[in-house]
């Protein structure tokens, strides 16, 4: 494992506090190990674009769409908001700086995050700038917003919580990290009264909305290896909740869920991961750092099927959709896999670049954003 890392992490070593910078294999969506070609399938269902829209390239960040009702808020790195109601530009602005982190929005507020610490907020209606913020270091992921609380992860895994009406800052919490990170855009997941976070280290933990402190911690994974390295376990997609289940993936970890009460452990499998995972009623579906995509039975964490077919293709977080699971990888191709076995059912095409940020249930379909800034809606028939 060291080694087929080394050459990525040499690359990409960041100083100050050694975190790598990119998760993605194939770096700036080039495929250093030759991807799997796609196999002809038989079409079982329907990937059918519904609307389509552009709000500018990514560049080297994750940015991703947020979905409030028909409204989808959206960014690209040069500094552009927009926001369309079913496919449907409603407004577009410049926020003057360059966007690393976003979109977050609870369909009052919109909030963006900078390279340089900043924290932007928007007023969702009309696109007119309403407060800012700072926190410590770059804002890489899309911040949470929900409860009167926009929360707000920067790059030094520290996590804010700021007041949605005037951008005061409520709370901050943060802990040790180990010498050696990836460097991710990761975020957080608002559950009720607490929000989710995963961190470098392995460890999950769930912080409370009033106050910031910690309800509960668990661990993911533990690192082992004899080489820093190779003790690289972090937790580098956001954690999924369902019912009284939580569960999260770390990257050469583990997949494990837990009570989401209590924190205490129900399964683990071993399993590395940096795109993610999704839960239904049955299984929980993960896209291993390989390529392949698994279902897992909710209760056990036993395997239910495994598709290998898309090896090296960089694919994004599984999203759960009825009785399909959406997956897209570094060509912008999004495919739909049966949830009964795993099979193809379809296959749409997009823009050609990455979909590098987590799909987003959208209706009865699902709305990507790929890296060269498209936006697209789909809809599973």
């Amino acid at each position: 494992m060291a080694r087929a890392l080394a050459p990525v992490v040499a690359a990409l070593l960041l100083g100050a506090c050694s975190t790598v910078e990119q998760l993605n294999p194939f770096g700036s969506s080039t495929p250093k190990v030759k991807p799997a070609e796609l196999p002809a399938i038989q079409q079982t269902a329907e990937l059918k674009i519904l609307w389509q829209a552009g709000v500018g390239s990514a560049g080297d960040f994750t940015l991703s769409p947020a979905l409030v009702g028909g409204s989808v808020y959206a960014a690209g790195r040069d500094g552009a908001l927009a926001r369309f109601d079913d496919g449907r530009q409603v407004w577009r602005i410049a926020a003057g700086q360059p966007i690393s982190g976003g979109v977050g929005s609870d369909g009052k507020l919109v909030v963006v995050g900078t390279p340089k610490g900043e924290v932007l907020a928007f007023d969702a209606a009309t696109g007119r700038e309403t407060w800012k913020a700072r926190v410590s270091s770059e804002v890489l992921a899309a911040p949470a917003v929900a409860d009167g609380l926009a929360i707000v992860r920067s790059g030094d895994s520290r996590i804010f919580g700021f007041d949605a009406a005037d951008g005061k800052r409520r709370w901050v919490y943060q802990r040790s990290a180990p010498t050696l990170s990836l460097r991710s855009n990761v975020g957080v997941v608002m559950a009720g009264r607490v929000t989710l976070a995963g961190f470098p280290g392995g460890k999950l933990v769930a912080i409370a909305n009033n106050n910031g402190a910690a309800v509960w911690e668990v661990t993911v994974a533990l690192p082992k290896g004899a080489t820093e390295l190779e003790r690289v376990a972090d937790v580098t997609s956001s954690p999924v909740m369902s019912g009284s289940a939580v569960c999260a993936a770390a990257f050469q970890g583990r997949v494990a869920c837990f009570d989401a009460n209590s924190g205490n452990a129900a399964w683990s499998r071993d399993m590395s991961s940096s795109a993610g995972i999704d839960i239904d009623s049955r299984n929980v579906y993960v896209a291993d750092d390989k390529g392949a995509v698994h279902a897992l039975d909710r209760a056990s964490g036993a395997s239910v099927w495994k598709q290998d077919k898309l090896s090296n293709r960089g694919l994004s977080r599984p999203l759960a959709l009825g009785s399909h699971i959406v997956v897209a990888d570094y060509q912008g191709v999004v495919h739909l896999l049966r949830r009964e076995d795993g099979a193809f059912a379809a296959r749409a095409t997009t823009d050609g670049s990455a979909v590098r940020a987590e799909p987003v249930r959208f209706g009865a379909g699902v709305l990507v954003q790929t890296a060269n800034g498209g936006l697209y809606a789909l809809e599973v028939r």
